[in-house]
């Protein structure tokens, strides 16, 4: 073997040798890196999971067979708490019961209000301009020859005696949630009959009269219950989704609201409610179905619409439909629950750090 060849088997070797040592490297880096983001995503996790601790949860409702589809509103220094109550999730004698208390701990039945020819399903309640409280659900009719659904509206100065019902929006189209933002109530209703599934946008000066100012909202699968709330004048939605992919979406709007943007939140969930913070930040409550079915607050991110939980509420089974308010630097939540048996009406306490 010449030398000229000796030197070419070295050379060789020698380049093997150092490309063998720069992969070990690389993937000394690449496990580095790994562990690194691994640390970072354990971390964010934790963080989310820190950022909220639950004070206290009980139960405060239970008289009716089946209790559920809940709302919260804090009205005249009292607190006032509406949902649904019947002998079954869905059942003919659906009606909506309004309850009160003072320091959200000892809780009274204000009113309730039953329907002859429909069961009354999933309360909302809210605070109009001009002071009043606005109770709001739809009445699944009996007799579905001429319409399936309609949505209904009462008003009240005490939450004790309530006005005759309103007809709200359009029949067949469910007005799930009602939002006020500068005198403009605007809720998305969505189709309860027939091929068209589309999601509705509706407004109204005064609660009672609604247009339909977008007659598609969101033609990205199956949309219907959803919550609004306003960042100055933006416009952030979320919106349950049933068609595949059943993944809840975040919609976000400018004025007049007639276009908007939507995003997946990357995650299956069910009654949706969100409640913007002072410090900007947005927080929803839903029902989660990956491994255990549960009630949830979770972190919505405004430019990405990802969805992290951050507490999961004593909750299981037949569960959520939330209300939120943000009281004494405490968020308090109404939902429902059947993890202690049959389903009953939960309030929560909860810090946020």
């Amino acid at each position: 073997m010449t030398h000229q060849h000796h030197s070419s088997v070295y050379i060789s070797q020698h380049r093997f040798l150092h490309v063998q040592a720069s992969l070990l490297v690389n993937l000394h880096r690449i496990e580095f890196y790994l562990v690194l983001l691994l640390a970072v995503v354990v971390a964010a996790s934790a963080g989310a999971q820190q950022s909220m601790r639950l004070l206290e949860s009980q139960m405060i409702w239970d008289a009716a067979p089946h209790n559920a589809f809940t709302d919260l509103v804090r009205y005249k220094d009292r607190w006032f708490c509406v949902f649904r109550e019947g002998q079954g999730h869905v059942s003919p004698d659906g009606a909506l019961r309004i309850i009160t208390s003072s320091d959200g701990a000892h809780w009274q039945s204000a009113a309730v209000i039953r329907s002859e020819d429909s069961d009354l399903r999933d309360a909302k309640i809210t605070i109009t301009p001009d002071n009043k409280l606005m109770l709001s659900g739809a009445a699944a009719m009996h007799d579905k020859t001429t319409k399936s659904h309609q949505s209904l509206a009462w008003f009240s100065e005490d939450g004790h005696n309530w006005s005759h019902q309103h007809e709200i929006g359009q029949h067949n189209y469910w007005l799930w949630r009602v939002t006020w933002h500068n005198g403009l109530a605007l809720g998305m209703g969505y189709s309860c009959r027939g091929p068209d599934r589309s999601v509705r946008l509706y407004e109204s000066l005064d609660g009672k009269n609604y247009q339909m100012t977008n007659a598609s909202v969101c033609d990205d699968g199956v949309g219907n219950e959803s919550s609004t709330v306003f960042d100055g004048d933006t416009a952030y939605c979320l919106l349950r989704r049933d068609d595949a992919p059943n993944e809840g979406l975040l919609g976000v709007a400018l004025p007049p609201y007639r276009q908007w943007r939507w995003q997946s939140v990357g995650s299956r969930v069910g009654g949706p409610h969100m409640i913007l913070l002072p410090d900007g930040r947005l927080v929803a409550a839903v029902r989660l179905y990956d491994g255990r079915v549960r009630t949830s607050l979770c972190w919505i991110d405004k430019q990405s619409g990802t969805l992290t939980e951050a507490l999961a509420l004593p909750s299981g089974g037949d569960t959520s439909y939330p209300g939120l308010v943000l009281h004494d630097n405490m968020l308090w939540v109404s939902y429902y629950s059947t993890h202690e048996g049959r389903s009953k009406i939960y309030l929560a306490k909860v810090k946020i750090e």
